[in-house]
């Protein structure tokens, strides 16, 4: 049974285009379906603005829907309220992407990390600065840093302050959305073998989200791919990576930068790898993302699809299984 199940996920969010013009609709997450079982770690990718983090919104009921469903333990999380919704809440967390915008800036590390704590009355009023301390230990840090503000810390540092918060409530599912793209190249590597690590030893479930695909290599069980709110090819990563089906996979995975490890072991190390977190752009010179307001008719990739054909431009392909995955692409 999936811990976390999405049914036909949709968000559009209207734009004026104009004075004295009705609104368009930005189809930032167009009918999507995924779903998370407990202990394993499922990925989306794209570039920049094809909808990753509209949906970890939208799983965290940041967000309410224009349509579709969102399943925690077979419950719809938008119908959730009072006790359940908390409990909701309690289970499943999230990493932002720049760890110093989702500090208080006024907290110390102490009650930034008690917060939740407090709220979900994890553990009594007196044993709340002992368990902070443990939660520090299992991140990296030390008792020194209770009393100091998140100003007084690097990128990595705060991140793993986050990731402590994070873990203070004994989540099922964490959402990690791009947790590693504002560090510093030498701390990538730290947080990756920190999460997996957390991973290993609280069996938790992982939706992460990335543009780093050698990162989403290492870390992933299973991938979906997105393409302008649509998820164009859903793999188990070995598969993906060994042998993509949708075009865009393929151009995407070629886009990639290399990552050169000294070592035959499959675990990153920071000393011997380089990790590079710029926004992904597909080689081959096939322009720009076009725009999710204008959304071309047909495969919305065929316009910059290298092997599209007489129906491309016609018909929208459906996401179907081929060959033990799911593809979107009238090649199969």
């Amino acid at each position: 049974m999936a811990l976390l199940k999405v049914d036909s996920l949709k968000k559009y969010f209207p734009v004026k285009k104009g004075f004295m013009t009705a609104p368009a609709l930005v189809k930032a997450v167009d009918g999507i379906d995924l779903s998370i079982d407990e202990d394993r770690v499922f990925a989306l990718v794209g570039e920049s603005g094809c909808g990753k983090s509209t949906v970890a919104r939208l799983i965290l009921r940041l967000l309410p829907p224009t349509s579709g469903k969102v399943l925690f333990q077979d419950k719809n999380v938008f119908e959730l309220s009072g006790d359940n919704l908390k409990a909701f809440r309690k289970s499943v967390q999230i990493i932002f992407q720049d760890p110093f915008a989702s500090l208080n800036p006024r907290k110390s590390i102490l009650d930034t990390i008690a917060e939740p704590l407090r709220i979900h009355r994890i553990v009594e009023k007196k044993k709340i600065k002992e368990k902070v301390l443990e939660l520090l230990n299992k991140v990296g840090l030390g008792s020194d840093i209770l009393n100091r503000y998140p100003h007084e810390f690097s990128g990595g540092q705060r991140q793993r302050i986050c990731i402590a918060r994070a873990l203070a409530v004994s989540p099922k599912v964490i959402v990690a959305d791009e947790p590693l793209s504002a560090l510093d190249v030498s701390i990538q590597a730290q947080i990756l073998n920190l999460l997996q690590e957390l991973k290993r030893e609280y069996k938790i479930s992982f939706l992460f989200i990335s543009h780093a695909l050698n990162i989403v290599n290492y870390f992933s069980d299973a991938i979906g791919v997105m393409y302008l709110g649509k998820i164009v090819e859903h793999a188990k990563t070995e598969d993906l990576f060994r042998k993509p089906f949708h075009p865009y996979t393929e151009i995407l995975l070629s886009s990639a930068p290399t990552i050169k490890v000294q070592s035959d072991e499959l675990e990153i190390r920071s000393k011997n790898v380089k990790l590079r977190t710029r926004n992904l752009k597909l080689k081959n010179g096939l322009g720009e993302v076009p725009s999710p307001i204008d959304i071309p008719p047909g495969c919305p990739f065929h316009p910059r699809c290298p092997k599209r054909f007489e129906p491309c431009d016609k018909v929208i392909p459906v996401l179907k299984e081929s060959g033990g995955r799911l593809v979107s692409c009238h090649l199969y």
